[in-house]
């Protein structure tokens, strides 16, 4: 881990980097707090410049990457402010009711953030590409994939066409023999994840319709999507994982279940009944 201050470093070495570079450095100073939550297709945006500058200002401090220099930057806030970064709000010194009240009123936010977010069109759009395709294949590694994972266990019960691999090899292999007839559900709060956009950009190259539930419009992610569902979260590089990202998450994926089940409602009561029943013997 690093122990130099990023700011000092931006300082020291301003000089020798390129006017585009300083374009970065400057917003980065002045908005140091808001782009430890951004995306690098964000940052590139919001500075005017584009992301292959951006992952060269970091190289340039001698970082490997974006996510590394995010990582260092929330390092450096945190040393700024003297209080750990727990979550978006917990601090050291809170009590026990003070951390209960903070985590749901983060989840809660988070929540409401994304239903501010939900575009209905998209959704519905979303829906009947699930109710058309042949197939529908939840993908996402790390804690995304238990999203994913949980998703495939919820649309299982009412319908025996979704697929989710656990093995990220074996997730690419399935998403290079979709069809035209099929549908990727990837799921990522980053947008950044190589292992998730070599499998998005697979089963678009397949013909599937790519569906992407992710946190920021612009992504890498979202450039093989032809659909983005946004969740509201905010994570930074120290909180992965978070569980308000992935409530967030559910929830996008809640609705399209109930939906799915209301527009299939005769076929989905069927096998909502046939597969309770299957596993009713396992029950006490």
């Amino acid at each position: 881990m690093r122990t130099i201050n990023i700011f000092t470093t931006i300082h020291s070495k301003y000089n020798n980097l390129t006017n585009t570079e300083r374009k970065v450095a400057d917003y980065i100073l002045d908005n140091s707090e808001g782009v430890v939550y951004m995306s690098i297709t964000d940052l590139a945006d919001h500075c005017g410049v584009g992301e292959s500058s951006v992952f060269r200002f970091c190289r340039s401090l001698s970082y490997k990457g974006y996510q590394d220099f995010k990582i260092a930057l929330a390092h450096s806030i945190t040393a700024e402010n003297e209080i750990p970064q727990l979550t978006d709000k917990v601090l050291m010194n809170d009590t026990m009711d003070q951390v209960s009240s903070k985590v749901l009123s983060s989840n809660i936010s988070a929540l409401n953030e994304t239903y501010n977010l939900i575009d209905n069109e998209k959704m519905d759009q979303a829906i009947e590409h699930l109710l058309q395709a042949e197939r529908v294949i939840f993908f996402g590694v790390g804690s995304s994939l238990m999203t994913a994972m949980e998703a495939k266990i919820k649309f299982m019960r009412i319908t025996n066409k979704t697929e989710c691999s656990i093995d990220s090899h074996l997730q690419m292999m399935s998403a290079a023999l979709m069809t035209k007839r099929d549908v990727a559900v990837v799921i990522s709060y980053s947008g950044s994840t190589k292992d998730t956009i070599e499998v998005a950009k697979r089963a678009k190259e397949s013909g599937a319709t790519v569906i992407s539930i992710t946190r920021f419009v612009k992504s890498p992610l979202t450039s093989y999507s032809d659909l983005t569902l946004l969740c509201g979260a905010n994570e930074g590089p120290l909180q992965g994982g978070s569980l308000s990202a992935k409530i967030s998450q559910l929830y996008l994926l809640d609705v399209l279940y109930v939906e799915y089940f209301k527009r299939t409602y005769e076929d989905s009561i069927r096998n909502k009944e046939n597969t309770a029943a299957s596993v009713a013997v396992k029950l006490l």
